[in-house]
């Protein structure tokens, strides 16, 4: 079965594995401090491995000052295609900043051993810039042609396309990723972080491929970026704060999920995450809140969800608590996770189901706080329903369906 993976990008590129982390990707022109990967060896024939080549150059860019305190320097990947293996970039660097600019094509290889369970990957850099184009093709044997549980080995044997870890001052631009093997981009522990302008493409039908996951970071926008995947256009996870998304188009996929949460009993929480102005289409949810039925510590507060459109969404807006997949390690408990101070304001639009509205919070831990604010979602023209379970909460303005609060 074969991967391939195709990365267009420009700026800051960390160390060897397949992880991109405080990184500068951009298309602007190249700085003085300049650094060619064909000068150290890459072929741009896309079937000379030219990982080296570009663990090298990465080097070079990174150790390089120029004499000057605050020097910049340019990882530059010209046009053509570049065979690249699953590759890290590390810091920190000696230079202020490492642009990685790609004007060609990265491609990953055919054979997925060589890719799977890594993903191009940047580590513990500062100060970096990415503005790249990737664009993964992969063909569809590899969702669909696995004998076996489908979803567990793609879990086991797949990896993702780009990871930033321990990373901070990250700006993430034109990025174009196709039939990732798994999660297109994962921001993870890292601190003030800008994606925008980026569109990430999965067949509705491929497991686990999620558009963006952040977790474990702070600061974070997304913004103008469009994301039709087989997962979770964007997935929030443990040790998220002050996350910021805005003017996104969702759809397919799962939506915009907070969690799932609670799987491990001492977990940090979620808290001040904003979703605004926001288009879902043909979504199976639009947001969501979820999280596991087993104790845990963890919680979810201060979440804004506001001016959305649904269009034919499953459930435009749900908070599942009872989380628990084929019933094992969850049966007969309840969620520890503690949600409150949850805000829906200004969303309307077509719901795909007559219930468009779904609370189903823990009976252990109910939800307080929860404000619904101009509310109007139909269902086959018809007003749609809404259903809730250990909730509490205020309701105000237009509301269709009926408050069940």
């Amino acid at each position: 079965m074969a991967y391939r993976s195709i990365c267009n990008c420009n700026n800051y590129c960390v160390a060897l594995v397949v992880l991109f982390m405080g990184v500068l990707l951009s298309n602007a022109a190249a700085a003085s401090n300049s650094f060619n990967v064909m000068k150290f060896g890459a072929k741009p024939d896309g079937k000379t491995d030219s990982t080296q080549a570009f663990v090298k150059t990465w080097a070079s860019a990174c150790s390089s000052a120029s004499g000057q305190p605050n020097a910049d320097a340019v990882m530059y990947i010209p046009n053509g295609r570049f065979l690249i293996k699953a590759v890290v970039f590390r810091g920190p660097c000696k230079t202020r900043r490492v642009t990685v600019r790609i004007d060609g094509t990265l491609v990953a290889p055919q054979t997925i051993g060589l890719w799977a369970t890594q993903a191009t990957g940047f580590y513990s850099l500062r100060s970096p810039e990415l503005q790249c184009l990737v664009v993964p093709s992969m063909p569809k044997v590899l969702h669909f042609g696995l004998a076996g549980d489908l979803g567990r080995l793609a879990l086991l044997e797949l990896g993702s396309s780009i990871t930033f870890n321990w990373a901070n001052n990250i700006v993430i631009s034109g990025l174009t990723s196709i039939n990732s093997q798994q999660t297109h981009l994962v921001i993870n522990s890292c601190n003030n972080v800008v994606v925008r302008n980026v569109k990430l493409i999965a067949p509705s039908e491929s497991p686990n491929t999620d558009g963006i996951h952040v977790q474990s970071s702070a600061g974070v926008t997304i913004t103008g970026s469009i994301l039709q995947t087989g997962d979770d256009c964007i997935s929030i996870g443990p040790g998220t704060t002050n996350l910021h998304i805005s003017n996104i188009k969702c759809g397919p996929g799962h939506g915009v999920s907070i969690g799932s949460l609670g799987k491990e009993l001492k977990e940090d929480g979620v808290q001040n995450v904003t979703l605004t102005n926001a288009v879902f289409s043909g979504s199976d949810n639009g947001v969501r809140i979820k999280s596991w039925a087993r104790p845990s510590t963890g919680f979810v507060r201060n979440i804004l969800f506001q001016n959305i459109i649904m269009r034919n969404v499953e459930n435009p807006i749900i908070i599942d608590q009872n989380y628990c997949p084929n019933n094992r390690a969850c049966p007969n408990q309840s969620s520890g996770v503690k949600i409150s101070q949850v805000t829906y304001r200004n969303i309307q639009g077509a719901s795909a189901t007559a219930e468009a509205v779904t609370f189903d919070c823990s009976p252990s831990h109910p939800c307080t706080g929860i404000r619904l604010q101009n509310i109007k979602l139909t269902y086959m023209n018809r007003d749609a329903t809404s259903s809730c379970k250990n909730i509490d909460g205020t309701s105000s303005g237009l509301l269709v369906p009926q408050s069940c609060l």
